[in-house]
């Protein structure tokens, strides 16, 4: 049993079944028009740094596809918008704590005096960065943090504070180039890991907010393009990484796990939401200053919904992208179609018609192991089905140099699909289990008793891969974990997009 168990995890991929493409990326038609907003994936894991085992690490990355060059404005946060990372520790569907993060753009108005006028710059720099809020930088971005306990809107809230001084928490600009941070782009963000205090909790957490390379990895091109690739080739070189030339911003706290989990039960669950105002207004006539041009009222609006990676972007049907997107995981059983009768295993049946798709419906294999977890291994106690990314905090982190990317199914109970880490393959994973890894595992009398045997899944045991693959070497061991994000002034990238200095 315990073999199985190291590959029953993988199933925990379920929903994500119809995909393995980038994650949430642009993934529904409304947030194309509000990349600020669009939560790309989400990570959580108990720390691996030395000495901080007894903490949970949650990742939530949001604003795809930067390119470094992405200047003069570069990627700040919305400032009219809500981002929230929503814990569930007793398995009900709930969220029992919500950090919730809200931004501010201030304008230096820096000039120069040109002619004998004082003429404002168009730059957020007005020369080299190093330290926190130097005058040289032209935009100053701040952000609060509130922890509430209970229902996200109308629970109890309290600041979460600097450990030491006081004020709201300063975003390190993003990397610009290195003319403009001469001093090194990876110490000066680092000034900007706040220790924090947690109402509650007697130990303080971490806070980090700030662009970061993208840790995803993907042949998306080729994906997309209806699987040119193919599926049965090599899983490490097999095809470029598409993302290996982008940056995103991350959103990045360290909790300990004693402040987060409840008496008895050590699983949490997690997801992210960002949410704006019901109404925004265009204004005809901003004026001088920044955040004029727009006005914004009503109540909070969620646009915005990630737990576990390409639920939403490859499982949930097109018309209903934005549904989900607004909904809660409580709610979740309205989606249910999606996941007991999945789309993705047909489409590769039809392009691949020598790998046939699972035959048992409704899909009771992806339903019992995806929306409540593996039992045994991150299953809540008394939980109930709804999408999110769960961890077991009990499960000992394994060091950067013990990680398997494949996690629980290749025997590391601390990956994915128990939490996720920056180097867990929840590609190769998901289209494993899309065509029925978790049946051809079961045994003909389906002695783990989800629905399926070896029969319905023809193509279950084949080790399906988009060809892109990652170790923890490839990310640092110690907090935030995602490396510092590429230069802007990286013109042209290096051919292939693979390697970068």
């Amino acid at each position: 049993m315990k073999a199985t168990l190291r590959l029953l995890p993988a199933c925990m991929l379920a929903l994500a079944a119809t995909g393995s493409l980038a994650s949430s990326h642009r993934e529904s038609p409304a947030l194309t028009g509000m990349p600020k907003l669009d939560a790309t994936d989400l990570y959580m894991f108990r720390s691996y740094e030395t000495g901080r085992q007894d903490f949970v690490t949650v990742l939530a990355n949001y604003m795809p596809f930067q390119d470094p060059q992405g200047g003069p404005n570069f990627s700040m946060f919305d400032p009219d918008a809500l981002y929230e990372i929503h814990l569930d520790n007793n398995g009900d569907a709930v969220e029992d704590l919500t950090f919730q993060f809200r931004f501010k753009n201030t304008s230096k108005a820096a000039a120069l005096t040109v002619g004998g006028k004082s003429v404002k710059i168009p730059l957020i720099n007005s020369n080299t960065i190093s330290g926190i809020n130097p005058a040289s930088l032209n935009v100053r971005e701040t952000f609060t943090v509130d922890m509430v306990r209970g229902d996200r809107r109308s629970g109890t809230r309290s600041s979460v504070s600097k450990a030491s001084g006081t004020g709201d928490f300063d975003k390190p600009a993003d990397n610009i180039g290195e003319k403009t941070f001469a001093a090194g782009y990876a110490a000066y963000a680092n000034l900007h890991i706040y220790s924090v205090n947690i109402p509650g909790c007697a130990t303080p957490g971490r806070v980090f907010v700030g662009q970061r390379k993208e840790p995803f990895y993907i042949a998306v091109g080729k994906t997309f393009d209806l699987i040119n690739l193919n599926p049965l080739g090599p899983e490490v070189g097999g095809n470029n990484n598409d993302l290996e030339g982008k940056n995103v911003s991350t959103i990045a706290m360290e909790l300990p796990i004693s402040c987060v989990t409840s008496a008895g039960e050590p699983v949490i669950g997690a997801f992210t939401t960002a949410s704006v105002r019901q109404a925004r207004l265009a204004n005809g006539n901003p004026g001088s200053g920044l955040g004029n041009a727009a006005k914004s009222g009503g109540a909070w609006t969620q646009v915005s919904r990630l737990g576990m990676p390409l639920v939403n972007e490859v499982v949930i049907g097109l018309d209903d992208k934005d549904r989900f997107n607004a909904s809660k995981p409580k709610d979740d059983a309205q989606f249910a179609d999606y996941v007991t009768n999945p789309t993705l295993p047909a489409l590769i049946q039809t392009l691949f018609p020598s790998a046939p798709a699972p035959t048992n419906f409704p899909r009771t294999d992806l339903v019992t192991v995806f929306l409540k977890g593996i039992k045994n291994v991150n299953q809540p106690a008394n939980v109930v089905a709804s999408e999110m990314l769960r961890l077991n905090t009990s499960i000992a982190p394994a060091a950067a140099g013990a990680q398997n990317p494949l996690g629980v199914a290749a025997g590391d109970n601390a990956g994915f699909p128990n939490g996720r880490r920056p180097a867990d393959d929840v590609v190769d994973l998901s289209l494993r289990v899309a065509m029925g890894a978790l049946c051809a595992l079961t045994g003909a009398t389906d002695t783990l008793q989800v629905g399926c045997k070896p029969a319905d899944a023809p193509a279950g045991t084949a080790a399906l891969t988009d060809g892109v693959r990652k170790t923890a070497a490839n990310y640092d061991t110690v907090f935030p974990y995602l490396t510092a994000p590429l230069p802007g002034n990286l013109n042209p990238a290096p051919a292939g997009g693979t390697t970068f200095p």
